[in-house]
């Protein structure tokens, strides 16, 4: 992983006596509730299951964006189920072989727009999350979006603007953190097959930091006016110790996507 400040010692982390950050130490605690901070990357999918379930992805990569690194998901959100069961409406089928044709070369993020939630999380990049007393901070690197979680207690406002990130607010289950988020736009995919939301769309995160280096996710899609029933998928994220993330930027002068 590219970063800046590699090797910059993680002030507090658990140690092995080689020096190396020990990952399976337990969670790291702050006013009793597990402390979430840090730089988080999610975890690929084996390469014997991205083959089954799309072929030879590896044909795909290019210099800095390797597929055979990816998550499942972020190719394609309905990746667990069969494609006659897919809870996808019969009305979008015609939208997402559009889409698939291209091989996701109109992706939003492609247009340096951002990638929305879950989108943004499941790509190759890491995620800085920054625990604070009523709020939470997410910095994305991969697309160079921010989330704030409030968990101060606060409800979602009377009306909520659309955005590409939603409204979140945040609230602990015993050790798991719950994110509701709503208030979105329509414009950004699930995944880089192009499965579309609508502005109704409401997930729901639940972030269990199983120790001190694995934070498990499970996030729910519930929208009924694009899928006939609500899904969940689960993905772990790794730490990614004594190191930071970079900023990003993607200006009106790219030139990365005629090469996608």
């Amino acid at each position: 992983m590219q970063a800046q400040w590699v090797h910059y010692r993680t002030p507090g982390a658990p140690r092995t006596r080689d020096g190396h950050v020990n990952l399976s130490a337990p969670a790291p605690k702050v006013n009793g509730k597990p402390d979430l901070s840090g730089i988080w990357q999610v975890e690929p999918t084996p390469f014997e299951e991205l083959t089954r379930l799309f072929g030879d992805v590896g044909a795909l990569a290019v210099p800095g964006d390797d597929p055979r690194h990816f998550t499942k998901y972020l190719f394609n959100i309905l990746a667990d189920f069969k494609p006659e069961e897919s809870p996808l409406r019969p009305e979008f089928n015609d939208l997402i072989a559009k889409r698939s044709q291209v091989l996701g070369l109109d992706i939003p993020t492609s247009h340096c727009l951002p990638g929305g939630v879950p989108f943004s999380m499941l790509l190759p990049f890491p995620t800085k999350i920054v625990q604070t007393p009523g709020l939470i901070v997410m910095l994305v690197e991969g697309d160079g979006t921010t989330r704030q979680v409030y968990t101060d207690g606060r409800g979602f406002p009377g009306e909520l603007s659309p955005q590409w990130m939603g409204s979140s607010v945040g609230r602990w289950d015993g050790d798991t953190l719950v994110i509701e988020t709503r208030g979105f736009n329509d414009r950004s995919w699930l995944d880089g097959l192009g499965h579309p939301h609508s502005e109704d769309m409401r997930v729901t995160e639940r972030f269990r930091r199983r120790d001190y280096g694995h934070l498990d996710a499970q996030i729910t899609i519930d929208d009924p006016k694009t899928y006939s029933q609500p899904f969940t998928i689960k993905v772990t994220f790794r730490l990614q110790p004594d190191t930071d993330i970079f900023e990003w930027y993607c200006a009106e002068n790219e030139k990365d996507r005629k090469h996608l």
